[in-house]
């Protein structure tokens, strides 16, 4: 599925997590009530200006695990021809750390991004109160 940015989020440069977190943060809250305490997966198109050319939600799971495979995290990606991605994903407990199998996940992606030549910029976790968590800033991603 993908998701409507508003005007002024789709001419945003995304130079920090934070900007990206704000954002995603806002398209949960504009979610359903009910799938509000669901995981979330998206992935967020970037052009070479690192300007949003589209944001996916790849997987709606449960209150505490998702899916996110390489063929449906980079199918889009692909196709649209992007060059960079960043990966996002809520934690519905609210905790913005990552689990072994965001860990786990992430390592992965970041694999299937380099056969494709296309770049994962980020990991970000939504928690909750504006509290995230960057795999870049943390230096989990290079």
């Amino acid at each position: 599925m993908r998701i409507t940015l508003t005007a002024e989020d789709k001419k945003k440069k995304i130079n920090n997590p934070q900007k990206m977190a704000d954002i995603m943060s806002k398209i949960l809250e504009a979610d359903d009530e009910i799938d509000q305490d669901k995981e979330h997966f998206w992935v967020i198109e970037l052009n070479i200006k690192n300007i949003i050319k589209n944001i996916e939600l790849v997987s709606l799971g449960t209150l505490n695990s998702g899916l996110a495979e390489p063929r449906e995290v980079f199918r889009r990606a692909v196709t649209d021809g992007a060059a960079t991605i960043i990966l996002c994903h809520n934690h519905p407990s609210g905790n913005a750390e990552p689990s072994d199998a965001d860990l786990v996940t992430t390592k992965k992606l970041v694999k299937a991004g380099e056969i494709l030549n296309i770049n994962v910029q980020d990991h970000i976790i939504i928690g909750t109160s504006g509290e995230y968590c960057s795999f870049r800033q943390c230096g989990r991603i290079e």
